[in-house]
């Protein structure tokens, strides 16, 4: 698995004009191809009179999934670019949407691929990225008269906290990255006289 990837903050728009034409590149997160190809469908609704409606988009951590479109425009000079510009800057679970209005002007192949692939890139500029990084899930059990503390040393640390669970004892679910596991499991029985129980889970990715 990827240790970290990068994807879009939210969902945004960039417009920008080439030789009188009007590219506009729509992004958005997607968690799914499913998700991808609806935000696709939605854009082409809404611009159904563009001259074109070219896309990409990219899912999976390990980029598993990447597909474009030209749209009409010649092979290779939309979709491709885009969806190169995508990986360039190591983005993933992301879709875009660059929207062209003709204005007249042909731009030839290679004005094409950089009005394309550069409409993306000065539109990741624009909405913002953030980087999410590889962690590994674990439970850490430990009696009710060390939790507060413990619960306020692994915030004051800056660790994730993500649930904490009350009953005969209490459990804390935290994330923290593999690297960090051994010397975290040393500073546990520190804190805790040895009392607590480490158990190490699955892996998620979160935001850095």
């Amino acid at each position: 698995m990827q240790d970290e990837y990068r994807t879009v903050a939210r969902a945004g728009v960039h417009e920008t004009e080439i030789n009188r034409s009007r590219f506009r590149c729509a992004l958005a997160p997607a968690a799914t191809e499913r998700e991808a190809q609806e935000f696709v469908a939605a854009v082409r609704k809404e611009h159904a009179d563009a001259t074109h409606n070219c896309w990409a988009y990219v899912i999976g951590a390990d980029a598993s999934v990447q597909k474009a479109s030209d749209d009409g425009e010649p092979g290779g000079t939309a979709g491709v670019p885009m969806l190169q510009m995508l990986l360039r800057r190591d983005m993933r679970y992301v879709v875009a949407v660059v929207t062209r209005y003709y204005g007249g002007v042909k731009l030839g192949a290679g004005g094409l691929i950089r009005a394309y692939g550069g409409t993306v890139g000065e539109a990741l500029d624009s909405v913002g990225t953030l980087t999410r990084r590889r962690f590994r899930l674990a439970a850490v059990t430990v009696d009710h008269q060390r939790a507060g503390k413990v619960q306020n040393e692994l915030r004051s640390a800056g660790r994730t906290v993500r649930d904490v669970r009350y009953g005969e004892e209490v459990t804390i679910e935290i994330a923290l990255p593999d690297t960090d596991v051994d010397a975290f499991r040393s500073w546990l029985a520190d804190a805790t006289a040895g009392t607590a129980r480490f158990e190490p889970g699955g892996e998620t990715y979160g935001d850095v």
